[in-house]
């Protein structure tokens, strides 16, 4: 028997006749590809990811540069000028003269000594703290000066009489009309204003700059 190509005496049900193949490409489309992600969704981490690398090394040295200069200031001036006449720098105006300091910088506080004690330990512990994340180098330098004066300070309170967490701090540094201090305050003093500069310029230990509203850069 003869028959045309495609009737259903001949055609092979296996082979699928082109009009099928457009219907079976319809019915099964193929799986879309997954979209990429937004850019702007990493964009954020990226904007507070900090910059450059960490500054724990300049905190350290500068830190260690402040309590050796104040730890040597203090073991000279005691050898040669305790219990000795004022040595005049400036004429009136700045002499060196030893005097023991029970309180806190520029003779403050003075029945409050163990107080300081634990502050100072309590800062000590905060910047350390920070310096985890730290990558910011004006930060690492104003951070350096406040740990090594409050460290110079703190080895007074430990190990001077007339006992542990109550020693007297070695001041010799005399301001007329002004207070007498250490260069271990000097290091205190200079870090927070640094700390405070810093800060108003929007700075942050991280190395990020915030703005107002809260944006970071």
């Amino acid at each position: 028997m003869i028959s045309t190509q495609g009737s259903p005496q001949t055609r092979d049900d296996a082979v699928p006749t082109p009009a099928e193949a457009v219907e079976v490409a319809v019915a099964e489309p193929t799986e879309p590809a997954e979209p990429a992600e937004p850019a702007e969704a990493t964009a954020p981490a990226a904007a507070e990811a900090p910059k450059g690398r960490r500054r724990i090394g300049v905190l350290m040295v500068v830190s260690l540069l402040a309590f050796l200069i104040d730890f040597g200031s203090k073991l000279l001036v005691v050898a040669r000028l305790e219990n000795h006449a004022a040595i005049k720098v400036i004429g009136d105006v700045v002499t060196f003269q030893v005097i023991r300091n029970s309180g806190a910088a520029f003779g403050m506080g003075q029945a409050l000594t163990v107080v300081f004690t634990m502050i100072a330990s309590a800062v000590i512990v905060v910047i350390w703290r920070i310096a985890r994340r730290l990558y910011s180098l004006p930060w690492a330098i104003a951070l350096g000066l406040l740990l090594g004066g409050a460290l110079g300070n703190l080895t007074d309170r430990l190990f001077r009489s007339p006992g542990v967490f109550r020693g007297h701090v070695v001041d010799f540094i005399s301001v007329q009309h002004f207070a007498v201090f250490n260069l271990a305050d000097s290091a205190i003093v200079c870090g927070g204003i640094l700390v405070v500069l810093l800060s108003f310029r929007g700075s942050n230990p991280d190395g990020t700059v915030h703005q107002q509203g809260g944006k970071t850069e």
